[in-house]
């Protein structure tokens, strides 16, 4: 098996929230974001998580996702499959700011 064998695809998402964006606003589309893994078979691991770190660095981003691919297939599958584009039409009437950042990673275990 060649080095491309053992990667995944990470898919890493930054979301900054509009000010006027209330607790319960910013709570859907938390849980909306958090409902795509059942959606979409395409995603093998999926994880988010509130900034909390204390540097002062993140830039008024406050969330991250992390929705991880086996393969570019999976990632093609993915943004246009008709959950994601719901997620997104939610997300974009809340967020004042977004960050999509695509990296592979090493695969554990291969």
């Amino acid at each position: 098996m060649s080095e491309l064998d053992h990667r995944i695809l990470r898919h890493v998402v930054l979301f900054a929230f509009a000010p006027e964006a209330t607790p319960a606003e910013i709570a859907s589309v938390e849980a909306a974001f958090a409902a795509l893994p059942d959606a979409i078979p395409e995603i093998v691991a999926f994880e988010w998580g509130r900034d909390v770190s204390v540097e002062g660095k993140a830039q008024g981003f406050t969330h991250c996702f992390l929705v991880t691919f086996a393969n570019e297939a999976g990632r093609a599958a993915y943004l246009p499959h008709p959950a994601h584009l719901a997620f997104v039409e939610l997300a974009s009437r809340h967020r004042a700011k977004g960050l999509v950042f695509d990296y592979w990673a090493p695969a554990r275990g291969g």
